[in-house]
């Protein structure tokens, strides 16, 4: 089923994109010789298997393989009848296993493979605003308030990051407003607590790009509890990094930290909560193998020093 107030997904499934495009579809395995011609014959079988049970686990590894040599996948995806809500399916189906956590390797590795195929659709232009419009992403968030370290989960968890990191990595203004009214945000703080490096660090793009945007920073800023927590999290990320050194993860550690110092109270309260290890030497190695560290980091460090002292820091209201 949908989220709960959310418009089935499945509504939107009206055009078969395989009929539309005129292409005789057979029903025996493709021949030897390969040809453009049949290799999208190839193509659309697949997306078409995506609607039989028999066929479906096979016609998703195919086409999540592939998926980044096909640049008009994801229209193809979300105009063929029935494909979309078959990936959907192949989500909510492992609702039960998530719960306590009993999802196997095998389930895990499935699921993926439709959730990449998600991905697909979520970062094509053509396709990403319907992609918004019938809350997708939603259904991937029982798959982040997961805390089970296993293998399994730990790839369920960052290929479900991955999707929301494709709708990010686009700076559309539409993607940050739909975010901010979901859970997104505690979301990835927790994951930057809790998660694997990788699953950190994609975490923290995702915060990043939320800051980066004028909305997503304003909300966080808004008041001082979600300051304080978004500050806290990110606190803590740089302890983890004193111990273990990461440049991947470090980069937008450093970004979030430069992006909040553009507002005036955050600015404020960094002055002077600044993590010791971003004001000294301890990730100077880094700083010397990666310009952009070194960039960044001093660019905060300068804007800090220059931080007038202030009272008023935040309104006086909580967060929402």
């Amino acid at each position: 089923p949908p989220p709960p107030g959310q418009k089935s997904a499945m509504n939107s499934l009206s055009v078969p994109a395989v009929t539309q495009a005129g292409f005789n579809m057979t029903v025996g395995p493709p021949t030897s010789v390969s040809s453009p011609q049949q290799e999208k014959e190839l193509l659309y079988r697949w997306i078409l298997d995506l609607n039989s049970l028999e066929s479906r686990e096979t016609a998703l590894l195919e086409l999540s393989r592939k998926r980044d040599a096909i640049p008009e996948l994801a229209p193809l995806l979300w105009n063929s009848f029935g494909t979309i809500a078959a990936l959907l399916q192949e989500i909510v189906q492992i609702y039960p296993y998530i719960h306590p956590p009993v999802l196997s390797a095998h389930q895990s590795n499935r699921v993926c493979h439709a959730l990449a195929l998600l991905q697909c659709v979520a970062s094509h232009p053509d396709t990403r605003a319907q992609f918004l419009q019938t809350s997708i992403p939603l259904y991937l968030y029982s798959f982040l308030h997961t805390s089970c370290r296993s293998r399994p989960f730990e790839y369920l968890r960052l290929t479900s990051l991955g999707v929301i990191g494709a709708l990010v990595k686009t700076d559309d203004a539409d993607v940050i407003a739909f975010l901010l009214h979901t859970e997104i945000i505690p979301l990835c703080l927790r994951i930057m607590e809790t998660g694997s490096e990788l699953s950190k660090t994609v975490a923290t793009f995702i915060l990043q790009k939320i800051l980066l945007d004028d909305t997503g920073l304003a909300y966080i800023c808004q008041t001082y509890e979600r300051f304080a927590h978004v500050a806290s999290i990110l606190n803590k990320m740089v302890q983890f990094l004193a111990r273990e050194r990461s440049a991947r993860l470090l980069k937008p550690v450093v970004r979030c930290y430069t992006r909040l110092a553009d507002n005036p109270r955050a600015r404020q309260a960094l002055a002077t909560t600044l993590p010791d290890a971003l004001r000294d030497d301890t990730f100077q190695e880094m700083m010397q193998q990666d310009a952009s560290i070194r960039a960044w980091l001093l660019q905060l460090r300068q804007t800090l020093q220059l931080a007038p002292a202030t009272q008023d820091l935040f309104p006086p209201q909580t967060a929402n």
